[in-house]
């Protein structure tokens, strides 16, 4: 449980269950396995939150298939865009 808390932060217990099932579908869709669908979370989160500031406890990350294509598909709200300052490349 501890796990799913750090991953998601703190929820009710519907929203737990939701996003778990939502990484039970990812994982039946793709094909990945759902320890890799985490790592990918993890990092698609670290690598924008370098640039915007999310509301992490509301990303959606889904895979589409069509055909022999998948597609990542993400919704992740934006609160604010970090500016950066002179000099600094991030």
């Amino acid at each position: 449980m501890g796990f799913f808390t750090n991953l998601f932060g703190a929820h009710n217990s519907g929203k737990i269950a939701k996003n778990r099932l939502q990484i039970v579908l990812m994982h039946d869709r793709s094909d990945i396995s759902p320890e890799m669908m985490e790592n990918l979370r993890k990092d698609i989160i670290a690598v924008i939150k370098n640039y915007v500031e999310i509301d992490e406890n509301r990303i959606e990350l889904d895979l589409e298939r069509e055909d022999s294509s998948v597609a990542l598909v993400a919704n992740i709200p934006v609160m604010t865009v970090r500016r950066q300052r002179r000099g600094n490349e991030r």
